[in-house]
Parts: C-alpha cells; structure tokens; sequence
C-alpha cells in the first residue's frame, strides 16, 4: 500500500477528541467471558462485541448527552506537515478521506440514492455518544443516532498484538467497514433489520450477522476500488494497493470472527450465538465485495427484511 504524499489530508472529515475525557463505562454492551473478567481475554472479548460491529450494541435508548466538537487546530497542523503520512491519525484521517470519495460517487450510482458525509470522532479511554457512553474497550464503532463514527486509534496496538492482525491495511478495512454501517444507515437497511427482529426475536442473532457480512462486503467494495478515489483537488490518495495488502484485510477479517474469537477466550463455538459471523464469512463476504467491486452485490439478506 502506498499513499500519495501529495494527496491532502481533510482534517474537516475528523473530530478530535482525544484528551477530552467524556465519560468511561460501556453503554450496556453485556461481555460474557466465563473463566473470568480480567486480563486481555476481557479487553479481547469487550472489543470484539463491538468491533466492526457499527455500535449497535451501544444502548441506543439512553443520550449520552452531546458532546463539543474537539479542537482540530494541532492535527490540522500535524497532517498539513511533509511528515504527515508517518503519523497514524493522518494516515487514518486520509483513510476516512478515501472511503468517503468512494461512496460520494458510489452510492447514487448503485443505489440511487445521495451520500451525507460522516465524521470519524478520534477519542481516548472515553467519549459521550448519542448511543450512550462509550470507553476505549468496545473498539471503534458506527452510532446510527448521530451518525458518526467513533474509534479510540490505540485499538490498533489490539488488533495487531493481541488478536494477530498487524497488517497496515486493517486499518482502513476496520474504518472501511464502520462506513459501510453509515451506508446501511443512510439506506435504511439497519432501520429495517431492527424492526424484523423486533418482530421475530428468534432471528436476532442471524439478521445481526446478515448486518455485519454486508458492512464487510462494503468495504471489500471500496478496497477493489480505493486506488480511484482523490482528494478535493483531485490528487489520487492511493498510488497503489497490493495483493499483500488485500490479504491483510482479509486477516483481520478472519481474527475477528465468531468462532476465531470464541477459540480465543476458550469458549464453546456456538453458531447460534454468533453476531458478526464465521471468519469463514466474513472472508467471503469481503472477498465478494472486492472481487466485484460492486455495492449492490453485498445482499446478505436476499429479501428477508
């Protein structure tokens, strides 16, 4: 993966947030983790019930209250710098700048209907959402009552040192598909998907993963297609993006599936208590998106809802 040195980075698509504070405590995600709740087996399981898994898990019911937008005057200097790209909040606000070119064109013309731009909120240890108060241990998550997304960037030290995927380009998948999650949200898909489980509880769990393989088809779409996308002046944000770089994606895909996370905190593989899928799916799902480089073929639900 290379990205162009010349590609400037829109920090105006970031809320920084980082030293702000903003409350600790998760926002009734339950963590069943058996033998115990200490160590990295609590933290892996906490992150993993809401990584890539858009939020929802947030308790959506309870305000956190809103929060000020943070203050972006050090990272717009940071990111405006020759160094910018050797800096993990640029390089990812640059991600955010990628994705959000790819569906400003993308989704009017697969599904007809305008993109309204996110912000990704960059917090630390805790922040106030509209989908109540979150911390550091959830991962990053997509909150469908204000449409941001939300990630604490130390996650990345998880996801490579405790869960296996340190490959650069997880990154961007991970941020990748919490956008696909606004996607879902701005389509309607994730409203639909909540009214059917309400009216059949006995398929929560599988609308839920249906929800998550489509979230990993998305940004299997915008990888085939992110060496397109350009920055306002049209500069293109990425040079180039390898096949290693792909399998990477692919990875922390496979890290972060339901039966790999079980095996990980030694627990029974259940599939009927999966919520985000097999690693089995969620390679295909990916992989589906980026072989086709197409949106709408990332109907995981094929007329359910």
């Amino acid at each position: 993966m290379e990205l162009n040195e010349n590609a400037r980075i829109d920090t105006s698509q970031v809320d920084d947030r980082r030293g702000s504070g903003g409350g600790g405590g998760l926002g009734g995600i339950p963590i069943p983790i058996g033998g115990g709740r200490g160590g990295i087996v609590g933290l892996v399981i906490a992150v993993v019930v809401a990584l890539v898994g858009g939020g929802f898990g947030l308790n959506a019911a309870t305000n956190g209250g809103d929060e000020p937008r943070g203050d972006n005057a050090s990272l717009e200097q940071k990111c405006s710098a020759e160094d910018a790209l050797q800096q993990l909040d640029c390089r990812n606000a640059l991600y955010v700048n990628s994705i959000q070119a790819y569906w400003q064109k993308a989704l009017p013309e697969a599904f007809g209907e305008q993109y309204r731009p996110s912000r990704t909120v960059f917090f630390s240890q805790g922040v106030n959402t509209a989908c109540g108060q979150a911390d550091s241990g959830v991962g990053p998550f997509y909150c469908p009552a204000d449409d941001l997304v939300y990630i604490d960037l130390t996650f990345y030290q998880v996801l490579a040192q405790q869960l296996g995927a340190s490959g650069e380009f997880a990154q961007p998948y991970v941020l990748a598909h919490e956008y696909g999650h606004h996607v879902q949200d701005l389509l309607g898909t994730e409203a639909q998907m909540r009214r059917q489980q309400q009216r059949d509880p006995d398929s929560a769990n599988e609308l839920s993963v249906k929800l998550e393989l489509q979230a990993d088809c998305y940004a299997g779409a915008w990888a085939k297609n992110a060496t397109g996308t350009a920055d306002a002046s049209g500069q293109k944000i990425f040079t180039s993006i390898s096949e290693q770089d792909i399998q990477q994606a692919i990875d922390a895909a496979e890290k972060i599936g339901d039966d790999a996370i079980s095996e990980r905190a030694n627990r029974p593989v259940n599939p009927d208590e999966f919520t985000h899928g097999s690693s089995a799916q969620r390679k295909e799902w990916f992989t589906r998106g980026y072989s086709t480089g197409d949106p709408k073929s990332c109907d995981t639900f094929r007329g359910s809802l």
